[in-house]
């Protein structure tokens, strides 16, 4: 593995009982001190690849290095040098936050007046000091997910493992969580790989990420990369009431973006039936709007212009007799590009039934 890369996949393979193909031979790379993101809904695979990359299970096939360690090889060196916070918190809720602390160093050979003062310092840089000599019960879920963070950077591991790290949280303990996260990056020059479903927390951490679905990579590369491909204006459209009388179905016009697949039976018909309408009512229209999709109320466009199509958009629904609730115009988002190479939006992929 190249000196300047923390950790690199190959091919990874994994099917759990009953032929769920959780990975279907993903592959990427993460550069030393940078914050890498595996961005996806729930089910997309991006726990199975940390359960691998940690030791925890093993892949059916591919490959693996962490640190410069073969995950499959040499799993006791890969736990040594990796740091772990998973999705459920690991600290002892009848433990105070320094006996939390204390207690993971010795699990990792530390002790003495070095370990207390490596407690003392991360206490006190998770803003948890006043708070050490508490039982852990006692903390809010903030309170308690900082200190799963501070655990598993007590032995200074050389690459941490985030899986999920903000999911509950309320959004001042999310934005405290963000910062940290940041400077572990450009301060310490950590490695980080951070699972997430949240498309404004890989927007704002990663360095570069991976868009995983269905257990593929279906896009990668730093945020304004993946935003930058897609040209124009995104145009978001609510009607005012879901013209599918059932589910909610999306589809993509022709000629534009990736595809993506109808619901089936009575729901995918009407789903069908009301996107068709609006391609109709719009038809005037089509040369200039692109990736046109309606998912329930939510009609979604690229355009060129968003200022000049917005109004164009407006009259001709209205002139086709389907009422709009709002309109907004965007400049290009993760949740566009998910839509490009997914071709669903993301918002509907994390309803879908994890598989």
């Amino acid at each position: 593995m190249p000196a300047d890369r923390a950790i690199e996949v190959r091919d990874l393979v994994k099917t759990y009982p009953g032929d769920v193909r959780a990975l279907a031979g993903i592959s990427f790379a993460v550069p030393a001190g940078t914050v890498f993101g595996l961005l996806g809904p729930n089910g997309a695979g991006k726990s199975t690849t940390v359960k691998i990359l940690t030791t925890l299970t093993r892949a059916d096939s591919g490959t693996a290095t962490v640190a410069g360690i073969d995950v499959g090889r040499q799993p006791n060196r890969v736990r040594r040098a990796i740091g772990c916070v998973f999705q459920k918190a690991a600290v002892d809720l009848e433990a105070t936050g320094r006996e939390n602390l204390v207690l993971q160093g010795r699990l990792y050979g530390l002790h003495g007046g070095g370990l207390r003062a490596r407690a003392d310092e991360l206490l006190g840089r998770f803003g948890l000091a006043e708070a050490a000599d508490r039982i852990t019960r006692t903390y809010s879920g903030g309170m308690q997910r900082k200190l799963d963070v501070a655990m598993g950077l007590v032995h200074r591991p050389r690459v941490l493992f985030l899986d999920e790290p903000t999911t509950g949280l309320d959004p001042e303990a999310r934005a405290e969580m963000w910062t940290e996260i940041n400077r572990l990056s450009t301060a310490e020059g950590l490695t980080v790989l951070l699972t997430t479903h949240y498309l404004d927390e890989a927007d704002r951490l990663a360095d570069r990420l991976a868009i995983v679905d269905r257990g593929g990579i279906v896009a990668e590369g730093t945020p304004e990369e993946l935003k930058s491909e897609l040209r124009g204006d995104a145009i978001v459209v609510e009607l005012a009431a879901d013209l599918a009388a059932t589910a909610p179905a999306t589809a993509t016009a022709a000629g534009g973006g990736a595809g993506a697949a109808a619901g089936g039976g009575a729901g995918g018909a009407a789903g069908g039936a009301a996107l068709e309408r609006v391609r109709g009512t719009l038809a005037g229209l089509n040369g200039s709007l692109r990736e046109l999709t309606l998912d329930g109320r939510t009609l979604r466009a690229r355009v060129d212009s968003g200022a000049s199509a917005v109004p164009a958009v407006l009259a001709a629904l209205d002139a086709g007799g389907i009422p709009v609730a709002s309109a907004t115009v965007a400049r290009p988002s993760l949740d566009d590009v998910y839509l490009r190479y997914a071709g669903r939006a993301f918002s509907a992929a994390n309803a879908e039934e994890p598989r």
